[in-house]
């Protein structure tokens, strides 16, 4: 076995990782328009708004990190009472990785952060926060229930963004659990005194946080363990995983043992959540059963694919194994994937500013007909996703004989075209549950349908979005062809 081969294998073993992870969740918001004039109220863009979106952030992007390589993972943290606490509740809930041990403080707002994004740029952040101290019945409720779930996982992260839940009680009460079950400790710091989280396994600062907590100026390698070194012995930490950007990551033990990793980005869209990435990739795999030298390679190969993404987006396993079997294609850019991972993929086009558009059917036998409407569909969008009825669903349809191609053959053929982005199947009958997830700019189908026949195309509009009926390409049919082909058979 290769040392890549034993890396996937690592990789494919997360599913079997069971993380705890504490801190402090937040809301992030997004919200995106367009900038077509400057305000006469003073020298500012004025933002006309198109559409928001939501997700967890903080701790609870760490989080959706964690189940999205494949671990199950049990989250302790806090909210405010408020209408952006049960939004933050609502969206762990309906993660199915995730056990939830969300704890309620009234009179202290639910940390959110929204950022302004017009033409794929950002234009302003708001953040509506505190960083006073929880109250005393809080910090103990939290130090026992951190206490109570130690034992029964196979690491435990803490991930400190400095809004209250990681008290130095709390982070005591932790690392003292975890060390009398045996269970290694991951913390992204925060702050400059990491003696707080003295008896930790590892701690995984990036380059500006390491030299505010240490006072080196990291330029080299040298620097980095000079500064990883200190971390140790002054703060009473076993290991150091200090992320240096560009140029990549040193790990640092506390035998004295360092090791440089070369960045693995191919290209950088987005550096916001990559720590988030690393420590819920370094967590998981140690949970896992990799060796931290080896969860630490695992991580590096994730954060170089993270920050091709566009905000604080995830890694999924088959992310990690085609990087690390070298494939030219990622997997996280094949085009036929599952409705909640193409959610994602455009959710990151948007913020990119591309236009999205969306087509379906059955697309039995590819002819030129169906060429000719991708084409005009693609030309109304920047990214053209096409729902693919199902072999059942066809079948339902169309009738036992049908379809002549399986579903994964005419997804294939699909993929294979320039003019498609992404494609989705679908068993019902109809797409309008992907209609519904996806919520595309531009809606296409045939002019054989008129607008109001068109499935889902009050739906889109009703959102804003746009429905165009392609015009059809005459005398040609899948069912022509196959009757065409059966000719003279009998």
């Amino acid at each position: 076995m290769t040392d890549l081969s034993h890396l996937a294998q690592l990789v494919e073993q997360l599913p079997n990782a069971k993380v705890l992870c504490i801190g402090d969740v937040m809301l992030d918001r997004f919200v995106y328009g367009s900038v077509t004039r400057i305000s006469p109220e003073a020298p500012i863009p004025i933002i006309r708004v198109e559409r928001e979106s939501a997700m967890l952030g903080g701790a609870g992007n760490v989080a959706r990190n964690a189940t999205a390589l494949g671990a199950s993972v049990r989250f302790l943290s806090l909210v405010g009472d408020d209408l952006p606490g049960r939004e933050v509740m609502e969206y762990v809930a309906n993660d199915k990785g995730v056990e939830p041990y969300i704890q309620i403080e009234r009179n202290r707002p639910t940390t959110i952060k929204t950022r302004y994004i017009a033409g794929g740029q950002q234009l302003l952040r708001s953040d509506n926060e505190t960083t006073a101290t929880l109250a005393a019945p809080t910090i103990s409720n939290l130090s026992a229930l951190a206490a109570q779930l130690a034992p029964d996982v196979s690491a435990i992260i803490l991930s400190d963004y400095g809004k209250g839940v990681l008290h130095g009680d709390v982070v005591a009460a932790t690392i003292a659990a975890a060390r009398k079950a045996v269970k290694p400790v991951i913390v992204d710091p925060k702050g400059t005194d990491y003696s707080i989280y003295r008896g930790a396994t590892v701690v995984t600062p990036n380059r500006a946080e390491a030299q505010a907590a240490t006072g080196i100026d990291i330029q080299s390698d040298e620097d980095a363990i000079a500064a990883a070194t200190k971390i140790i012995t002054e703060c009473g930490i076993e290991n150091v995983l200090l992320t240096r950007s560009q140029d990549g990551m040193t790990l640092v033990t506390s035998k004295g043992e360092a090791t440089h990793l070369p960045t693995e980005a191919r290209e950088v869209f987005d550096v916001s959540g990559a720590g988030d990435t690393v420590v819920a990739c370094l967590a998981s795999a140690i949970a896992g059963g990799a060796s931290l030298s080896d969860a630490a390679r695992i991580a590096n190969v994730a954060a170089g694919i993270v920050v091709g993404k566009i905000g604080t987006a995830v890694v999924y396993p088959d992310e990690l194994i085609s990087v690390l079997h070298h494939h030219d294609l990622m997997i996280g850019e094949a085009k036929l994937m599952p409705l909640d991972r193409m959610v994602d993929r455009v959710e990151r086009w948007r913020r990119k500013g591309y236009k999205v558009g969306f087509t379906n059917g059955c697309f039995d036998l590819l002819h030129p007909g169906h060429l000719s409407l991708l084409q005009q569909a693609r030309s109304n969008c920047d990214r053209l996703i096409v729902g693919l009825n199902s072999d059942a669903s066809v079948k339902r349809l169309k009738g036992e004989a049908r379809p002549v191609q399986s579903e994964a053959a005419r997804a294939a053929v699909l993929g294979s075209l320039e003019t498609v982005s992404g494609v989705v199947i679908f068993g019902e009958d109809t797409p309008i549950t992907v209609i519904e997830a996806l919520k595309p700019d531009i809606l296409v189908k045939g002019a054989d349908y008129t607008i109001d026949k068109v499935v889902g195309a009050d739906i889109v509009q009703g959102y804003g979005g746009k429905v165009v009926l392609a015009n059809l390409a005459d005398g040609f049919s899948t069912t022509s062809t196959i009757a065409r082909i059966n000719q003279g058979k009998d």
